[in-house]
């Protein structure tokens, strides 16, 4: 049977009847997790579990967002925490090859936890360029201010991932760093000029263009369409995402539940699919929501169907890990940053 091309969130931490049914009746391509959706290392792995058999595929992509510091939906008792991505900027910025060691090595034990779970997809890493006065929603969440630095440890992050067998997602394209509001609340909107835009906040994506997934920026750039967010611009995603940048892997949206986006949740979904994004994206569990992404997204075909499975087979096996010792690594790398 063929997939829908959306990803879904889930209510809690385990699966209701009418979520499994729902699952079973409109077969979504994949799923994210939440910290609503996480208590034990067991549950999560039964969860993961049940979810690939609701869906009739044992190879479904779980997706979650751990990418250290603020934004971390595994953390203590049961897993330990990770720095943000500025420490590997900061370190970067003392010796760059210690940065991107400390990137890698950080990487590369998330990964390490989220295959122990059988969770195969993480929303990481980001190329967003934040700049002065921007708002805080990427933060210290971002490598730096410089493209081309956040590029290399995007790079470095991404290697780390794939090591472990896990995927990554590039985000925001084409960069949310900009952004003078919280996409999660209300629409940003930036008025930077095209040139400008291209040595900055582009530049830092190109690099990274062969990434097998990346998820878009709810952010209207003005420059080049004045109306719709990147999420929902045919302008943006032919011109900037799949033209100047040079990204041809999965496309898929941010949250279609965040405020950013007008409209109802059928009408944003629909502009989604319109504006030549592959893979809708809804996180918040809601199941009326989550009926109402189904019923507006296509079956998986033609260019959007090769990109979904070329995704996936770019999945490589965990290599062999010593997962104390790169601890012991990261920690020491993260102390002379303290030092200095």
């Amino acid at each position: 049977m063929t997939n829908r091309a959306f990803i879904t969130g889930v209510s809690a931490t385990v699966l209701t009847d009418a979520e499994r049914e729902f699952i079973r009746a409109e077969r979504p391509w994949g799923f994210i997790l939440f910290k609503r959706n996480i208590e034990t290392p067991e549950q999560v792995s039964a969860l993961v579990a049940e979810l690939r058999v609701a869906a009739g595929d044992e190879d479904a992509p779980v997706l979650i967002d751990q990418e250290g510091g603020r934004v971390q939906r595994l953390g203590p008792p049961h897993w330990p925490v990770y720095p943000p991505g500025a420490s590997f900027g900061a370190l970067f910025d003392i010796d760059p090859q210690l940065g991107l060691a400390a990137a890698r090595l950080s990487s590369r034990l998330i990964a390490s936890d989220l295959i122990d779970l059988g969770i195969t997809v993480d929303c990481l890493p980001l190329a967003d360029v934040p700049v002065p006065g921007a708002d805080a929603v990427i933060g210290n969440r971002a490598y730096g201010t410089a493209p081309a630095k956040v590029a290399a440890i995007a790079c470095a992050v991404t290697e780390g991932l794939e090591q472990g067998g896990v995927l990554p997602v590039l985000k925001h394209i084409p960069g949310h760093g900009r952004a003078s509001a919280d996409s999660h609340f209300r629409l940003p909107t930036v008025d930077t000029a095209e040139s400008e835009l291209e040595r900055t906040d582009f530049a830092a994506f190109q690099p990274l263009a062969d990434l097998p997934m990346a998820m878009t920026a709810h952010v209207v750039f003005s420059a080049l369409d004045p109306v719709h967010p990147a999420t929902t611009s045919a302008t943006i995603i032919e011109r900037v995402i799949r033209g100047r940048i040079g990204f041809q892997g999965l496309l898929m949206s941010d949250d279609v539940s965040m405020n950013a986006l007008a409209g109802s949740i059928a009408e944003r979904t629909a502009a989604i699919v319109a504006a030549g994004c592959d893979m809708v994206l809804h996180c918040n569990g809601d199941l009326d929501e989550m009926r109402e992404v189904a019923r507006e997204t296509p079956q998986l075909t033609g260019k959007a169907l090769e990109r979904a499975s070329a995704a996936l087979a770019a999945r490589k096996q965990p290599q062999p890990f010593d997962r104390l010792t790169a601890r012991a690594e990261l920690d020491a790398l993260l102390d002379r940053v303290g030092t200095a």
